[in-house]
């Protein structure tokens, strides 16, 4: 109340400087006098008929219109500020919101907080910092009437509601849930509240003590086996695993050739020609291993006849996309929008909370965020489906509402995300979101506007046409497409979402009929049974098989979810922490573990073998789903864990490798005072260093041939100087990426950051130099910081534009059109393909 009070005091004192004294004595009063005696009345009357107060009177009159004392009075206690003052511009009178910021009571963090011996009691205290936001709770809570605890309404936000009621003590605290800020969705739950749900509270509780019990148990002995400052999370750790298996796949796959070849024919009608796939040889799958086996088809097929054999002309439907729930609105957000799934989740909470849009203030504009279903209301779907009949005509809509199938792990708590109302289609709104700088909060509000209207249209239509050519005993197929109806695809575009790519991926892994077909695009020309074609050219093409690629925040997403490990709202967090910790690196927007990413890995999977493994922790998630459900008891879950724990635990304190004290012999000797080098495990990884240590300080980069044996990395050396002692600058690696430094380290301790060979475009005195973010990301800056904050994450290239004259380019990579070079300037549209693989900032082959 202090806050509101001060900013009324303020605006008062800014209203008497600019009118007469006379009048602003008055006037004030009067309507002060005017809008006391109304509302005692109205707030009599509700009073005497055992009503809520009144949710129609403005914000503005709260503060006198509800004397304290004076009718009833409400305390909402939501979790965040913005919501709050979305929120309290539904309520009004009588109603004081306030937020909790978040969690204000935990586990300690400097001790376990469980107590093992009694029924796993859990030990919450006040979170440091959050004093000042209880007492305030707690001091308006006093004069209230009634408390609602509006936190979000997922069992995270549930616990927050049990301990705001546990510390406010008030013998009237009700539970509210809403799945959209809207002012009916608000006051249809203040009208029902409902008592706090133990269920839910306990899962909650239940995730957050295993949690620590495996963290604050494990992460100690990683510390002290290999390095300080290491965590081990239930979830966490498993995801890593993930990345490291696929990263193992990945080193043993042995690539096989094969061949495959095309044919440019020409129908019976003449130019222009079409293009056809080898498909079938004697009757079978084509399967071309070399290429002298290759090169002899292709010779026997240069005299054959072609000739169609079998024309097959269809329709093709492409269904419309579910509406978002979590995993798929950050998967599609990082397919089409290049956003982490932390970065989607931050602007969704934003959206959901409330965004200023002029006039009418702040306004939620999407529903809550974390969901697994896929349910719609019938408001919803019967506003669509209207939008949709008037915005795209009547054949854009199916003659019955799609109803789409949750998950069977779905908890189905909330329904899908979706935009609260479409009164807010994304070009209303778009100029607010430019008035305070927020493209990327559009961009992910059009995506799911756009999902959502398209969830509930028809099909897309294709006119398919697949054509078997017969030559000699081999068979080509032929096949095109053209778009006959847009359907769904008017609103949300041509891409595949990550569902269809995964089953188009397995059709054609599997040698399925058709499979091929799906890639045609554009017409062929008119063809018949029996009509020959002729043969222009044979296109031979040799190939290698790929291994499995490596992981992106969506395809990591998605391999979470299918194997149910974590819980979409965990996602984010996850991924944030793996990286973080510096257990995986992002490159080309793909995971990569760390050397000591692998290292933990290890050692976590051989001796935690159980609660490493992936099913051991999906079924753990069932168990916390079936708490919530009434359907298992939390404690007997904690013991079901503990006891088998706790005894693995023990045996791996006294089995587990002590890496950081290991030091491995090699036969290599070190070239400054002759002992061997041995292998040793640091902050970078895996080093050599002189046996000889602390009196020889030698160390050397090494890595392993394709036969494990060790190779030193010999520094790089360049031709400049050092300025302090005159000897040979060389090239070594740190924290944050490659740098100068003097050979005569120790020595002499000269080092300087490495010019990419581009001069800073903004303060013209310094060079741009390649960095590394907190979180091991490369990016370009200015070797002059802080005095110069240049930045940028592509990598700049020494080049003029020549539409603009942009004193560089950028180097530049997207998933769908690959490496590229394109000017800065946003008003410029310069833009060209990479001349060849060997040009500056080209992705290599490997």
């Amino acid at each position: 109340m202090a806050t509101r009070k001060k900013k009324e005091d303020v605006e008062v004192e800014a209203e008497e400087k600019k009118a007469p004294k006379k009048t602003a004595a008055k006037k004030p009063a009067a309507k002060k006098a005017a809008a006391k005696k109304k509302t005692a009345t109205k707030a009599k009357a509700k009073k005497a008929k055992g009503e809520l107060a009144s949710v129609e009177v403005s914000a503005e009159e709260e503060e006198e219109a509800t004397p304290r004392g004076k009718g009833p009075h409400f305390l909402v206690v939501v979790e965040s500020p913005a919501k709050a003052k979305t929120i309290k511009k539904y309520l009004g009178s009588g109603y004081t919101v306030k937020a909790s910021v978040g969690h204000i009571k935990d586990l300690p963090k400097s001790k376990i907080g469980v107590d093992v011996e009694h029924d796993f009691q859990p030990e919450y205290s006040v979170i440091k910092g959050k004093e000042k936001v209880l007492n305030e709770l707690k001091k308006v809570a006093k004069n209230v009437d009634r408390v609602f605890l509006a936190t979000d309404p997922d069992r995270e936000g549930e616990a927050i509601a049990w301990h705001i009621f546990e510390e406010l003590g008030h013998k009237d605290a009700q539970r509210v849930l809403f799945n959209e800020i809207t002012k009916k969705a608000i006051q249809e739950a203040i009208a029902h509240p409902r008592q706090l749900n133990q269920e839910s509270y306990d899962s909650q509780q239940t995730r957050r003590i295993l949690d620590r019990l495996v963290g604050y148990q494990i992460s100690p002995l990683l510390w002290k086996k290999i390095r300080r400052g290491l965590s081990a999370g239930r979830v966490q750790s498993v995801a890593v695993r993930l990345i490291c298996e696929r990263e193992a796949e990945i080193k043993a796959f042995l690539p096989q050739e094969y061949w495959t070849v095309d044919a440019l024919l020409e129908g019976p009608s003449g130019p222009p020609p079409f293009k056809s796939k080898l498909s079938k040889v004697d009757g079978k799958k084509a399967d071309l291993k070399d290429r002298a086996t290759s090169e002899g088809l292709v010779a026997e097929l240069q005299a054959a006849d072609y000739v169609v054999s079998k024309v097959d002309r269809r329709e093709r439907r492409r269904n419309a996309p579910a509406p978002f729930i979590t995993s798929k609105l950050q998967q599609e957000s990082a397919n089409r929008l290049g956003f982490t799934a932390k970065k989607t989740m931050t602007l969704a909470q934003r959206l959901y909370e409330g965004v200023m849009l002029g006039e009418e203030g702040q306004t939620a504009l999407i529903t809550y965020m974390r969901t697994d279903s896929t349910r719609l209301s019938d408001d919803a779907v019967k506003q669509v489906r209207e939008f949709i009949g008037t915005q795209y005509g009547g054949e854009f809509l199916p003659e019955e509402a799609l109803v789409y199938r949750s998950k069977k792990s779905a908890q189905d708590a909330h329904e899908a995300i979706r935009p609260v109302s479409l009164e807010y289609p994304p070009e209303r709104v778009r100029p607010f979101f430019e008035q305070i700088g927020e493209q990327d909060m559009y961009r992910l509000y059009e995506l799911i506007w756009n999902r959502f209207v398209a969830c509930q249209m028809k099909p897309a239509v294709y006119d398919q046409t697949s054509a078997d050519i017969t030559a000699g005993r081999a068979t080509f197929r032929a096949s095109g497409s053209t778009l006959k109806f847009a359907g769904y695809l008017k609103v949300y575009g041509a891409g595949l979402t990550p569902e269809e790519e995964a089953e188009k991926e397995k059709a054609k892994a599997a040698g399925e009929d058709g499979a091929e077909a799906e890639d045609g695009t554009g017409e062929l020309p008119l063809l018949n049974e029996g009509d020959k074609v002729r043969l222009q050219k044979l296109l031979p093409e040799q190939h290698f098989t790929q291994p499995p690629p490596r992981f992106s925040e969506a395809t990591l997403v998605k391999e979470l979810e299918e194997q149910g490990i974590g819980r979409p709202s965990t996602y984010a967090a996850i991924l944030s922490t793996i990286q973080d910790k510096k257990y995986v690196e992002k490159l080309e927007g793909r995971f990569r573990p760390t050397d000591l990413g692998g290292m933990t890995n290890e050692m976590l999977v051989k001796h935690f073998p159980k609660e490493m493994d992936v099913a051991f922790t999906a079924n753990l998630e069932e168990k916390l789903d079936q708490i919530s459900e009434g359907g298992a008891n939390w404690k007997t879950v904690l013991h079901d864990f503990y006891g088998p724990f706790k005894e693995t635990l023990e045996k791996a304190e006294a089995e587990m490798r002590d890496v950081k004290r290991e030091e491995i012999k090699t036969d290599i000797a070190c070239e400054k005072c002759g002992n061997p080098l041995v292998i040793k495990f640091g902050k970078m990884g895996h080093f050599l260093a002189c046996s000889n240590y602390p009196d020889c300080k030698n160390t050397k980069d090494f890595k392993r041939d394709a036969e494990g044996k060790i190779v030193i990395v010999e520094e790089e050396t360049t031709d400049e100087k050092c300025e302090n002692c005159g000897k040979p600058m060389v090239i070594k690696r740190g924290r944050f990426g490659r740098f100068m430094a003097c050979s005569g380290y120790p020595e002499c301790k000269t080092s300087k950051p490495i010019s990419i060979g581009v001069n800073c475009p903004d303060c013209k005195q310094g060079y741009l130099t390649e960095r590394r973010s907190g979180r091991g990301k490369i990016f370009f800056g200015c070797n002059r910081y802080p005095d110069c904050k240049f930045a940028a994450w592509d990598r700049p290239l020494a080049e003029t534009c020549p539409h603009c004259q942009s004193p560089y380019l950028l180097q530049k990579f997207s998933k769908r059109d690959g490496a590229y070079i394109a000017c800065p300037n946003k008003e410029c549209d310069y833009r060209r393909e990479l001349q060849q693989p060997g040009e500056v900032g080209a992705p290599s082959a490997a």
